[in-house]
Formats: C-alpha cells, structure tokens, sequence
C-alpha cells in the first residue's frame, strides 16, 4: 500500500465548481504546490477567468465546462484530462448548490436538481476516476460535503450533504478494507466566504419553481444572516490549505469550524441515550 502523498510536485488534481470560492482557492494552492491542474466548472466566462489566474503559478493548468449533474458531461470530463495528463491524483468533488426560495412545500424538481448536483456529482466523480486512481494506487479523493451534513434540516441541501458524509465514509472503509492506497477526505465547512447563497444563478429552467412567493419578513431575515454570516467567514485560502494538509497527512475529517463540532455533542448524546434530540438549527 502506498503511503500519503507527501509531494504533492508534477502531479495531477482535478476540481469540480473551480472557477470561484472554494473550489478556485484548492486549484489555486494545487498549483503553487506544483501540481498540474483540471478546472472544471459549469459557467464559462468565470472558468475562463479562474483558469487564467492559476495559470500565473507556471504549472499546466486546462479548463472544462462540465455539467456533473450529467453522466455524459463527467464521462466527457474524464475522457478530456486523461487526453491532457496521463495520470490522476487528486480528485475534489466541490460542485455544489443551495437550492433557491420556492413555493410553499417542497418543490420537487428543485429537489432533484440539488440532489443531482450536490450527491450524484460526487458519484459520478467516483465512477469515471475512482478506478484509474485505485489501479495506480497513489490518489486521494476529496469530496465537499458540508456542517449541514451533520445537523437537521428540512431541504434538499441537507439531504445532499448528509448522503455525501456517509458515502465518503463508505469509501474511506473500502479504499481500506481493499488495501487500495487511495486516500479520503470529507471537507465539512462551516461559514466561508463563497457564492453559494447565490448558487441559483445557474438553475436550470426546468428545476426553477414556476411560481416564487414573496419571501416573508422572516424568510429575508434569514436569508440576509446567511449572506453576513457567509461574508464573515473564513476566506476559502485558510480551507484551501486546510484541504492540501489533509492530503499530505492523509486525514478523513476536514473540520473549518471546531466550535461546530462540538456544538455536535448534543447530537451525538441523544443517540447514546436514545432519547429525541433537542430542536437545533444552524442559523438560531
């Protein structure tokens, strides 16, 4: 089995959602690390520019518009940096959204549209690098799930990143049960300062609710804490460091937010104690 990738110079990372906030900040500190870089993003002039920027560390550097909601985009994703690269290192899953205000209810084409992104991004990821990366054993996958992916919550966001924690669980057990060398890490951010309150920039017009409400004074309020609450965050730099750490050291759990973990012990003691769990939300 392979050790953690401690040099992390002259080889290959592919990043999803790369052409702003977290995932540009990882193609950022891959190449200054001297790693070839894959951006992948679905919005072509800001992936346009982000490649652009990065360019500026001397590494290679191509960029893709990919759609990872959608087999055949990742396929052509897959097909395109081993084109480029002969060889795949490291592997971030950052594509995400947040899902926008919809009707009262659940919508359920946003639903899928978000689950289609946040979760089967993830698992489509897997399926078209996973077994280059488990054939030549030197890899490590880096999947965004999220704090929601640890605490309640009523939308189709928290039901993405809870499904992302547990299936980087799952894999981290297989990858190492099977004696793969491939490493795994699950980033859960807390508050950064990213676009992804302003993610339904790019819904697609059959997952946009066909009628919006007026939000209500609550519902603004909230949505305005969110942006402040976001903007006050750490910058994606300190979590783009935090992700490069984890590889070399080869660590599961990336945590931006200590104080949230332990706010999970509550969580986590109703399940010891088998009694219902106390109302929580991240935004109280």
């Amino acid at each position: 089995m392979f050790g953690p990738m401690k040099d992390l110079a002259g080889k290959t990372a592919v990043v999803t959602g790369a052409a702003s906030g977290l995932g540009l900040a990882f193609a950022n500190q891959f190449a200054k690390d001297g790693m070839n870089v894959v951006m992948s993003d679905i919005e072509q002039p800001r992936l346009d520019e982000a490649v652009a920027q990065v360019e500026t560390h001397g590494t290679r550097v191509v960029g893709i518009i990919t759609d990872v909601s959608d087999g055949d985009s990742m396929d052509a994703l897959a097909a395109a940096t081993f084109e480029a690269f002969e060889s795949v290192n490291v592997l971030c899953n950052n594509a995400g959204v947040a899902g926008g205000l919809t009707t009262e209810g659940i919508d359920s084409a946003n639903w899928k549209w978000v689950l289609d992104v946040n979760l089967f991004g993830v698992v489509h990821g897997h399926r078209v690098f996973l077994p280059h990366m488990v054939e030549h054993g030197d890899g490590h996958i880096v999947n965004t799930a999220s704090m929601a992916g640890h605490f309640p919550g009523h939308s189709a966001y928290t039901a993405s990143k809870w499904a992302v924690v547990g299936i980087t669980m799952g894999l981290l057990n297989e990858m190492r049960q099977n004696d793969t060398g491939v490493g795994v890490s699950c980033l859960c951010p807390g508050w950064v300062d990213t676009q992804i309150a302003n993610s339904d920039r790019n819904i697609p017009e059959w997952a946009a609710p066909a009628a919006l409400v007026e939000p209500t004074e609550e519902q603004e309020f909230r949505m305005q804490f969110l942006k402040d609450v976001l903007a006050a965050g750490k910058t994606p730099e300190s979590v783009a460091q935090m992700v490069r750490d984890a590889i070399v050291n080869d660590s599961f759990w990336i945590f931006t937010h200590p104080e949230m973990v332990d706010q999970l012990a509550a969580k986590h003691a109703s399940i010891m104690e088998n009694r219902n769990p106390e109302p929580f939300s991240l935004l109280d």
